[in-house]
């Protein structure tokens, strides 16, 4: 499953960095998350590096891309091919 960032998002830019795939990106107001990109880590860490600092907690599985481990690694993969 990917990941989405909802509206309690600060844009304090901490998640940005640590993604792996380069799947965050500033938005209008609050930085959004690519699902076509995000791999929720698996693949690079053994957790999503984005959720563990944020400091706003605002980052939640996306309901619209549900995905089995199995997928999410060959998601990355395919990424970083």
């Amino acid at each position: 499953m990917a990941l989405m960032i909802n509206d309690g998002c600060t844009a304090c830019d901490a998640c940005k960095p640590v993604c792996p795939n380069e799947a965050i990106s500033v938005g209008d107001i609050i930085y959004v998350i690519d699902a076509a990109k995000c791999t929720e880590c698996v693949g690079a860490e053994d957790e999503p590096q984005c959720k563990l600092v944020c400091p706003a907690d605002c980052i939640e599985q996306n309901p619209d891309f549900v995905e089995t481990p199995e997928e999410l690694q060959a998601k990355y993969e395919a990424l970083h091919a």
